[in-house]
């Protein structure tokens, strides 16, 4: 099966991530607020090129990646152990790893519910799952974010769509698209997954383009 990131793997490697920001979005910041230091497996679905696998080592994990992108993975190989699958069948036992992690991949799945459910399949009882992704209210075809002091919000955020409209031809959006979850849709899927919701954080800036979620299966 070809992912729609096979096209775009080299130029997501060399000039998206290329870029030297920082974390200006806060999303490491985020992550180590929510995963916080561990041990044993992290899975992280949706793995792309491995590029927060570092992050999650720092912490005291070992990342492990799944990820449907061959192209991804090319990039990803030399940073964590991969396996190519898909998020909404993860390759992995029942109840086998302490924790997991979705980071800024989710609207990439237009079937983020089932990814969450096969999630709650994979992790112990007790094992936290860490979600760190675009912040539904303030990103997304329906927000103008060239003003990064002042977004624009237009008609849209309670539609819940797929869409390539964007405000930057800089980013992702405009090249694969990208799956709208208004904030409540996107709660309940932890819910209804069985994935009880523990702590909450948003990234930088005076209007975060970040949300993140941890959660635990009971």
């Amino acid at each position: 099966m070809k992912a729609a990131y096979d096209d775009i793997a080299d130029w997501y490697e060399r000039e998206f991530l290329g870029r030297d920001t920082g974390d200006a979005l806060g999303i490491g910041a985020v992550l180590r607020e929510l995963l916080g230091e561990g041990a044993g497996t992290c899975l992280e679905v949706g793995c792309g090129t491995g590029a927060r696998a570092a992050a999650v080592r720092e912490l005291g994990w070992t990342p492990v990646g799944v990820d449907l992108s061959a192209g991804m993975l090319r990039h990803a190989q030399g940073r964590l152990p991969v396996a190519r699958g898909d998020a909404t069948r993860l390759p992995v036992r029942d109840g086998s790893v302490p924790a997991a992690v979705s980071m800024m991949a989710h609207t990439d799945m237009p079937g983020y519910p089932a990814v969450l459910r096969e999630v709650a399949r994979v992790l112990r009882p007790g094992g936290v799952f860490v979600h760190v992704g675009v912040h539904p209210c303030f990103c997304g075809g329906f927000a103008d974010r060239s003003d990064p002091g002042a977004v624009l919000i237009r008609p849209g955020y309670l539609d819940g769509h797929w869409t390539r409209a964007s405000w930057t031809d800089q980013g992702v959006r405009d090249k694969v698209g990208a799956s709208h979850w208004p904030l409540p849709g996107l709660l309940h899927a932890f819910l209804d997954a069985g994935l009880a919701l523990e702590r909450f954080a948003e990234g930088n800036g005076p209007i975060p383009a970040v949300l993140g979620v941890r959660a635990r299966r009971a």
